[in-house]
């Protein structure tokens, strides 16, 4: 007997995309098979999903959850953080979200800062003690590595691998730079031991040389952005580092590619078969910035920077035909009186409210324009993610014996987004009005509905924290 048979849709799974029937007993998927196939099987319920799309669970890989915002992007405010779990893991339910990936460790964007000296595990411990209880969906997370790594902490490194934490989140500019010759040794640990690098990658030298210059030419607003935190800032440190990374054999996730020099540095690299990945965040495959001199244009900014035309177009070619494999949010969900409380290249807040609309929003643009087929928009949104970043075959797959995260969507379903509508815990959205060619209308997380036609079914106990490995072909060669 199952516990739930899904009928009639377009299932998305490893093989191809056809129709499809989908059994699942206890958490995990049983069955799937040719439409009725599965009709002898007694079922406990039955969704129809006829005309619908049938999903893995979107993964989403780059978020930032109850965190402080530094007092110089919240207008002086001490004690200012972002959304809570329950919020963001809400909203990304209603999304189709059902894991998303969050980052333990101090994110050390005030200046002076020096690294933690709490053992890396016990950091671990302590963030998923602020999750426990409080998520709708499942979570894990990167570790940040920052500033001048202590030798004590490079050495905990393989034990928090061998643990389940795969992901290691460094920094090439701000606050949090690592510096080359700790970065070289971060590398060889992570590599010795199977990890893969997250890697916000830009040339420190060019990016402050260029704040100051812009601020002392009076140019400093943030509109101009993407003038400091440049397109050959973005080319040189990809370089750089993807260089460091053939030297120690690690394999490498850049997040939030902005430019087409970055996606240019990432095809390269996969092109001599070398271990690197591309991440794009769903605000730059719509804007460029020219839209952040439009009122309130600010709000869609996201650090490093949002560019020129030619970049968003690349960002969007290289989901199409494979450099780029991922798309994430930078989740970083305030209100609008903290969003826009500084305006200047030093002082605006980065990120935005956007767990929620990633999956609607790439289906807009890339799959309903017919640019991309249904299995590369699973696969941008949910399967490369679970892959790179060591969840497959658990999460990521309608597979037997996966769990049975599952987001039927409706591509006949016109929607217009409204901050009103969404669930997250803010007063704006840099997608409101957007038009949606398609939404989600039911999320499932290991065979449970927890969303279903705009009423929320889960509860903030359902999630569960994942334990991740990466595959060794993953981080000795491109295979994703």
């Amino acid at each position: 007997m199952l516990d739930l048979l899904i009928r009639g849709g377009t299932v998305v799974t490893p093989a191809g995309a056809g129709l499809m029937d989908v059994g699942i007993q206890g958490e995990q998927i049983a069955a799937v098979a040719s439409p009725g196939a599965l009709d002898d099987l007694e079922a406990a319920e039955t969704i129809d999903a006829t005309g619908m799309i049938v999903l893995p669970g979107g993964i989403e890989p780059h978020a930032h959850i109850n965190v402080p915002v530094p007092d110089y992007w919240a207008g002086g405010d001490a004690g200012v953080f972002t959304q809570p779990p329950e919020a963001a893991s809400r909203a990304a339910a209603f999304g189709g979200v059902t894991t998303y990936v969050d980052f333990a460790g101090a994110l050390p964007l005030t200046p002076g800062a020096v690294p933690s000296a709490v053992p890396i595990m016990d950091q671990i411990g302590t963030r998923r003690d602020t999750f426990r209880g409080h998520s709708y969906t499942d979570y894990t997370f990167h570790y940040i590595l920052a500033g001048a790594v202590p030798p004590s902490a490079i050495g905990e490194i393989g034990e928090a691998i061998q643990s389940g934490v795969a992901s290691f989140k460094i920094f090439t500019t701000f606050h949090a730079r690592v510096p080359m010759g700790h970065l070289w040794e971060i590398f060889q640990e992570v590599g010795k031991y199977g990890g893969i690098m997250a890697v916000h990658a830009e040339e420190d030298d060019i990016v402050t040389f260029m704040e100051e210059k812009l601020e002392r030419e009076g140019r400093d607003h943030g509109s101009n952005l993407h003038l400091a935190h440049n397109n050959i800032s973005e080319d040189i440190s990809f370089r750089k580092v993807t260089r460091l990374a053939q030297s120690t054999e690690t394999g490498i996730y850049f997040v939030h590619t902005t430019a087409k020099e970055g996606v240019a540095a990432i095809a390269e690299a996969r092109a001599k078969q070398l271990p690197v990945y591309g991440e794009a965040l769903h605000n730059y495959l719509e804007f460029t910035c020219d839209d952040y001199l439009k009122p309130d244009g600010l709000a869609i900014h996201t650090y490093p920077a949002i560019k020129f035309s030619d970049d968003r177009d690349a960002l969007q070619q290289g989901l199409v035909d494979g450099p780029i494999c991922t798309t994430a949010t930078d989740e970083w969900t305030t209100y609008k009186n903290v969003k826009l409380a500084g305006d200047t290249i030093r002082t605006l807040c980065g990120g935005h409210n956007g767990i929620e609309t990633r999956m609607p929003v790439t289906y807009t643009k890339l799959a309903a324009t017919g640019r991309i087929d249904l299995q590369r928009f699973a696969a941008i949104t949910s399967t490369n993610a679970a892959r790179i970043l060591g969840m497959y075959p658990q999460k990521g797959a309608i597979a037997v014996g996966s769990d049975a995260d599952i987001v039927i969507f409706d591509p006949n379903l016109k929607k217009t987004i409204t901050v009103d509508e969404l669930h997250a815990e803010s007063d704006y959205s840099i997608w409101d009005g957007f038009e949606c060619e398609g939404y989600p209308i039911m999320t499932l997380l290991r065979g449970k509905v927890i969303v279903r036609d705009g009423q929320l079914h889960g509860s903030a106990d359902d999630g569960r924290w994942l334990s991740r490995r990466v595959a060794p072909s993953v981080v000795t060669q491109t295979s994703v």
